[in-house]
């Protein structure tokens, strides 16, 4: 299983969870309130106030006939009421079962969050899962090798391609030897076929690396770190040489996977022994 999709599986657990916390925490809520009065009823309360009773000298029993006898002496007792028929029997609405206010609005609230969860968990996969259009974290078709060789000598030297973000440099047939000693199968293919395919941005800090056509040499404006027309390093703070992408020929036409970063060759790595070929763009030669 690929790194994509452990991530994309551990978003989509983390959602879930979040949603079922949430539920869980507006149940309570919703039964630690039931049976509570309400802000109204409570304020319609305080302007009346209960009588007090004498519980130390009277019992309930004895407030009872005292009140029984109030009313009799006052001629107001207690009518019994007449037996009537029942009532015929009316189902109650579905609708309106249990559609209470705080129902209502924990069932808003849990919907609301539900959408926002789900659209941050859509986004954040559609963000990792890799592209199948085209483009940048797919894989890139950079057109005929031939046409590409072409490029590289009208550039003088370096050959740009937006759309994969990736530097494309002649590599020498000589330094094969070299090469299948220090890189994997997915970059030695490019290298069998003549080229080098580099990722753009600067191992030690990411900024994108411009090309030096009087050195010859890729130089960093950031921080000055300095490789050979192969991506490796000859001087600066980077850590490494530039990373690059794994390359497949297929039927004259050159595709370089984007959806991986290979990360560069060692420091001390010169595999086509390549030296400055005129003045430095940025600083000097600090190896």
């Amino acid at each position: 299983m690929s790194t994509g999709a452990i991530v994309a599986i551990a978003v989509v657990a983390l959602v879930v969870l979040a949603a079922i916390a949430l539920l869980t925490t507006m149940r309570r809520a919703d039964v630690r309130g039931a049976g509570q009065l309400t802000r109204e009823t409570r304020r319609r309360d305080k302007g009346h106030t209960a009588p007090v009773v004498d519980t130390e000298t009277e019992t309930g029993r004895e407030v009872e006939r005292a009140g029984e006898q109030n009313r009799a002496d006052a001629g107001t007792e207690i009518e019994k009421a007449p037996s009537l028929p029942p009532a015929p029997w009316t189902p109650p609405d579905p609708e309106v079962i249990g559609a209470t206010r705080r129902h209502f609005l924990n069932i808003s609230a849990i919907t609301l969050m539900g959408v926002a969860l789900s659209g941050f968990g859509a986004a954040v996969i559609a963000f990792l899962y890799p592209k199948q259009g085209g483009g940048f974290g797919s894989v890139v078709n950079a057109g005929k090798l031939d046409d590409i060789k072409s490029g590289i000598t009208q550039g003088s030297g370096f050959y740009y391609l937006p759309e994969a973000r990736t530097w494309i440099t002649a590599y020498p047939a000589d330094a094969l030897p070299k090469a299948e000693k220090v890189y994997s199968p997915p970059i030695l293919e490019g290298m069998k076929n003549g080229i080098a395919v580099l990722y753009q941005k600067c191992p030690h800090l990411g900024c994108r690396v411009p090309q030096c056509v009087s050195s010859q040499w890729f130089e960093c404006p950031c921080h000055g770190s300095q490789y050979n027309q192969a991506g490796e390093k000859k001087g600066g703070p980077a850590p490494r040489g530039m990373d690059r992408f794994g390359v497949q020929i297929n039927g004259g036409n050159v595709l370089i996977n984007t959806q991986l970063v290979l990360l560069g060759p060692p420091i001390g790595t010169n595999t086509t022994g390549q030296e400055a070929e005129g003045p430095h763009c940025v600083g000097g030669n600090k190896e």
